[in-house]
């Protein structure tokens, strides 16, 4: 009996120097799978790539655009490179706006409302999350309602609010009725679910009240959602055309997508000046995405896990 144990463990241990049946097909396998992933990697880079380029090329166009003549732009107007290099479109916008005011005036009502939707969103976010009231339900589903309303309907009722007020050409007309967002309630809200309430509880313990556990808790944990928020609400407020062309009448308290345009007209357009001021808009926003990218991407994959 020894002996054929013996036998038996020799055996194994041949089969095991010399890839034996046990991981002989496990490696037949592996190597006849080898090609097909090879394949699929190189796909999924070619898309990769041809998105990249589909993505890129426009961004590309419109920066040489804005070093381009306007005769150059109408004579090759797909070529990416400009046929002679010219600082006209940026030394027009320096030259026939108050260009300083303006992108001022782009960085209040951008940045000032971008605050005012994190305190004001993440509070009402941290009541229909954490507290339990009589209405929260409802009053939850009635703001998921308000996202359905676009904003170009009530864009006279504010109008006439703010005319009576006397707020319009003002920094507060601009910002206060852009002070929340829907999205950014619903958005935190989702994030804060997703917070264990043992830490609200064992704040409590330690004599912790509402607003000290919204400060020292809850915010500190949602760094990753009021960045990426923070990060859509600049990028949404920045490129806004239609607010600040309606609730300002003169150029010195335009945001510079309103003030730009001033250079295009019904039957003319100076497409040069234009795609330089395009330029300077871009500069800001992507500066604020890549201070922002890793909580942002953090927040996108995070949110929502509830």
């Amino acid at each position: 009996m020894t002996t054929s144990t013996e036998s038996s463990g020799a055996a194994i241990i041949r089969d095991a120097r010399a890839g034996g049946p046990a991981r002989g097909p496990a490696r037949t396998t592996r190597r006849m799978r080898r090609p097909g992933a090879v394949a699929r990697r190189t796909i999924a880079w070619i898309l990769l790539a041809i998105g990249a380029v589909v993505a890129i090329v426009p961004f590309v166009w419109m920066v040489s655009g804005s070093f381009r003549t306007e005769a150059d732009l109408y004579s090759a107007p797909a070529s990416l490179f400009p046929g002679e290099w010219t600082l006209g479109g940026y030394l027009r916008i320096w030259s026939e706006l108050p260009f300083l005011r303006v992108v001022a005036n782009s960085f209040i009502f951008a940045g000032v409302t971008t605050l005012l939707c994190l305190l004001f969103d993440s509070l009402c976010a941290y009541a229909l999350a954490r507290l339990e009231f009589r209405g929260r339900r409802l009053a939850f589903w009635l703001v998921i309602a308000t996202l359905m309303v676009p904003s170009q309907v009530t864009l006279i009722p504010v109008f006439v609010e703010l005319f009576h007020f006397g707020w319009l050409n003002t920094y507060q007309g601009l910002i206060i009725p852009r002070a929340t967002s829907a999205f950014g309630i619903f958005m935190l809200r989702q994030f804060f679910l997703s917070i264990p309430r043992e830490l609200d509880e064992a704040a409590r313990i330690d004599g912790a009240g509402h607003l000290r556990i919204y400060a020292q808790v809850i915010l500190p944990l949602a760094k990753p959602a009021l960045a990426t928020l923070a990060v859509l609400h600049f990028m949404n407020l920045w490129n806004d055309l239609l607010w600040p062309l309606a609730m300002t009448s003169t150029t010195e308290m335009r945001t510079l997508p309103a003030a730009l345009t001033l250079f295009g007209g019904q039957h003319v357009n100076d497409h040069a000046v234009l795609l330089a001021g395009a330029t300077i808009s871009l500069l800001p926003l992507a500066l604020a995405f890549f201070l922002a990218q890793r909580y942002f991407v953090q927040g996108v994959a995070q949110t929502g896990l509830k």
